[in-house]
């Protein structure tokens, strides 16, 4: 009698054929996959967007800390309510009404970083095979997030102003064509990731009219509103519509992100059914938290620390627009923007920046390919390069770095006729900066 064959488990994961379904779309966030690379002391980092938080006031920032423990800790230390603590939803109207937002703390639902609002908003409306509008490029977590409830994100295409009002009414109309439903268009209007664009506001005034006429819902994601550099705060859109917007708002920004607070402000209706998520999803956000954040806003000259924020982050964008204007090759385009942590640079016909990445890890220096910002794998032409972290030195150092890189990739390249060798001949020269 023949024994059967003795099975060899070959697969590496034994419950691949348990997961859920939306699983598949998962996969590492781009930024987070740079990170063993970007983290090397030798290596300037122009990858990552985390906040410069040197000027916070540490010490004081203990003291605040330590007395709430001490006269607060068996409220701060327990559970809250899913919605969040209402002394500081009172504060965050407050802080939206530097943006014209007029709001109820009653309409506001405090989340862990504006991060999990986005994952509660997408749980809440997204269905597997809907349409989500994003402009393009878009945020990598976003999309992320959109992958995971197995969204379909069909891009909206944007110019030096943001999105395009055309191209979102053509986009909506193509999707719906196509009998597909579409849920709610997604845009970062202030200091876009990755680009760092911002929507003027005749602009969103003309985005909200297209959204009105097709009934379409704003989700406004507004990490970097209070951090302009050059110009006064915009009105947010959530300002000129309070029925048709939900905003997201964060404080790991303006403030710091290892306390994980941003909020959500939705109409009535929507905030109730979040409040369902979030409680499903955390039972409520980190009391802890809620509170040390708002003592700091009780206390703390907190608009003078944005202030000063604002000023390091100035310092900073000058010194990568500077180093791009002298490093980079004839041809090469990229945006400058006004607030916010991000550069977005255009190569010329024939670059890749993904193959591109690690030559520059070669020479020390580290920046996200433009594909990760996209759900339809363009972008790599392009890549984001972050100024909010280095010091002003190391990120003009960080761009000479990344022009030998791509001096080595034009001389390779153009042996094989795949850019013009002229680049090679008129991208600037520098010496090494020790």
């Amino acid at each position: 009698m023949d024994l059967p064959e003795k099975r060899v488990e070959t697969r590496l994961d034994p419950y691949v054929d348990v997961y859920a379904d939306r699983t598949r779309g998962l996969k590492a966030s781009a930024v987070r996959a740079l990170f063993a690379v970007a983290n090397r002391p030798e290596v300037v980092s122009l990858a990552g967007g985390m906040p410069n938080i040197a000027d916070l006031p540490l010490g004081d920032l203990g003291d605040l800390v330590s007395d709430l423990i001490k006269t607060h800790g068996p409220t701060i230390m327990n559970y809250g309510a899913a919605q969040g603590e209402s002394r500081i939803r009172e504060q965050v109207c407050d802080v939206m009404r530097i943006e014209g937002i007029e709001a109820s703390p009653d309409d506001v639902m405090i989340s862990c970083g504006s991060q999990q609002g986005l994952d509660l908003v997408t749980r809440t409306f997204i269905e597997p095979g809907d349409v989500i509008l994003a402009e393009a490029p878009s945020y990598v977590g976003a999309l992320g997030t959109f992958r995971s409830y197995q969204a379909h994100v069909v891009h909206v295409a944007m110019d030096e102003d943001g999105i395009i009002p055309d191209a979102l009414r053509a986009a909506h109309i193509a999707a719906t064509s196509a009998g597909r439903r579409v849920k709610f268009l997604y845009t970062i209007p202030n200091f876009n990731n990755p680009t760092g664009i911002t929507q003027p506001v005749e602009r969103r005034r003309e985005i909200l009219a297209v959204a009105q006429e097709l009934g379409l819902l704003i989700v406004e994601d507004n990490p970097y509103g209070l951090l302009a550099l050059d110009e006064p705060v915009k009105p947010a859109i959530r300002s000129l519509n309070a029925d048709q917007v939900i905003y997201l708002g964060s404080f790991s920004k303006t403030f710091a992100p290892g306390f994980r607070v941003g909020w959500v402000l939705a109409p009535p209706a929507v905030l109730k059914k979040l409040i369902l998520a979030q409680e499903s999803a955390t039972l409520c956000p980190p009391v802890f938290s809620q509170f040390a954040i708002s003592q700091y806003l009780e206390t703390w000259d907190w608009r003078g620390q944005i202030d000063s924020f604002r000023q390091m982050y100035r310092e900073r964008r000058n010194a990568m627009l500077r180093g791009l204007d002298d490093h980079m090759p004839p041809g090469a385009t990229w945006t400058r923007p006004k607030g916010g942590f991000f550069v977005w640079v255009t190569l010329p016909e024939g670059f890749d920046c993904d193959q591109l990445s690690a030559r520059a890890a070669s020479h020390r220096v580290a920046f996200v390919p433009g594909t990760a910002f996209y759900a339809d794998g363009l972008g790599s032409r392009n890549m984001r390069l972050s100024y909010c972290f280095p010091t002003p030195d190391n990120i003009y150092e960080g761009t000479r770095r990344l022009g030998e890189a791509l001096l080595e990739e034009i001389e390779l390249r153009s042996t094989f006729g795949l850019v013009d060798p002229a680049l090679a001949r008129e991208l600037p020269q520098h010496p090494e900066v020790i």
